[in-house]
């Protein structure tokens, strides 16, 4: 196809390597520049998610008021953005208290815990055609592998806060996560099985050949829905902020925190959505594939695919579709948190071990059979 004749469209892009070759070439000492390589990939992770955030935040704030026809968070301060910076702010100056009774060390631990393995599991997330920073073959499990570190955090957190609000919010978290990790992670199989890769990559591509029509939530309806439910209850978003519930817990395993390490826990709930909203357009939707495939676009245009103009417009194209689809589901869990009400704690754990696991290993099955039946009726 004419796509692999762009640059970054290459199977196991190393833009950290890139970057180092680059910066050899004009001179750099070749330690420095293989540094500079590893680090700057991290920096644009780091200030991507910062930037993702930050508009996730102002646009909630948005949405909410306009959903409960409040005026302060739609107009004040330039549409409601300077609101965001002010709490920014706030939380920078804030002091950073410690209760008396807590263990130190596990205090300070628990933020970082929590939100180090999200920035890391967005170096396998693909932004665009060839927009990866690390395209390992792995990146599936890799996703599923190193979220499973956050709930320890939130554990550690509660444990060492000494407060049995903190705690019995800790243990919620820890919980939740165990109870919808393992139908998220068996929804998801179901769609590796499908496009035989591992590779976030390699399952985008897999659904662009007819467009909108090879987009995997047509041929995995039962595993979208449950991949939805466990990632909204994955990420501690309403109706599943059991954790954090304020009519029981005060703030759960954040309330003994202030400053800038309940600054990290906030952004760690955010940068959670943000990735399970690109997860699920990568999975589902097809990440940067056009409903209507690019090469016939271009026929239909009289334009050439091959030129590098087209190309590198359609790849900037690909980055904004990337980006407006994961909007749409951050979207929607913003409206779930306004539309439906805080479930309780046995219901939660009841939805996850007594209906969403047995659904997920049906669907599972479902899947293994229809791609032996199609394999052999259709051969390959």
């Amino acid at each position: 196809m004419a796509w692999t004749t762009f640059p970054f469209a290459q199977t196991n892009t190393d833009i950290g390597g890139t970057i180092a070759k680059l910066l050899t070439g004009i001179g750099l000492p070749a330690e420095l520049a293989l540094v500079l390589g590893l680090l700057t990939p991290m920096l644009v992770v780091v200030l991507s998610v910062l930037t993702g955030v930050i508009m996730a935040v102002w646009g909630e704030r948005n949405w909410s008021g306009r959903m409960q026809q409040r005026w302060g968070p739609t107009i004040i301060g330039l549409g409601g953005s300077i609101q965001g910076a002010a709490d920014g702010l706030k939380l920078l100056v804030k002091e950073d208290i410690m209760p008396v009774k807590a263990d130190p060390w596990l205090f300070t631990l628990g933020p970082a815990i929590v939100i180090i393995p999200v920035f890391f599991s967005y170096l396998v997330i693909p932004f665009g055609q060839g927009m990866i920073l690390s395209d390992i073959s792995i990146g599936i499990f890799f996703i599923i592998a190193i979220s499973s570190i956050s709930p320890i955090g939130a554990l550690m957190a509660g444990y060492s806060s000494n407060n049995k609000y903190a705690l019995l919010g800790g243990l919620r978290a820890a919980a939740q996560s165990l109870s919808y990790e393992i139908p998220l992670a068996l929804s998801v199989l179901a769609v590796v099985m499908m496009s035989s890769s591992l590779g976030t990559t390699e399952i985008v591509r897999q659904q662009e050949p007819l467009g909108i029509f090879s987009w995997y939530i047509w041929r995995q309806p039962i595993g979208f829905i449950i991949f939805l439910i466990s990632a909204l209850a994955e990420t501690e978003r309403a109706p599943f902020d059991l954790p954090e519930a304020e009519s029981e817990l005060v703030a759960g395993h954040h309330t003994e925190y202030s400053g800038m390490k309940f600054a990290l826990f906030y952004l760690s709930e955010y940068a959670n959505l943000i990735l399970a909203s690109l997860m699920a357009s990568v999975l589902f939707l097809g990440g940067w594939s056009f409903p209507i495939p690019v090469e016939m676009i271009a026929k239909f245009a009289g334009i050439d695919p091959t030129t590098p103009v087209f190309q590198v417009g359609a790849a900037l194209l690909g980055i904004t579709v990337t980006i407006l689809k994961a909007t749409f589901f951050v979207f929607l869990a913003i409206l779930a948190r306004w539309t439906l009400p805080r479930v309780r704690i046995d219901q939660l754990l009841n939805l996850g071990w007594k209906f969403l696991l047995p659904v997920a290993l049906f669907n599972l099955l479902l899947t293994a059979t229809f791609i032996q039946g199609y394999r052999s009726f259709f051969g390959g």
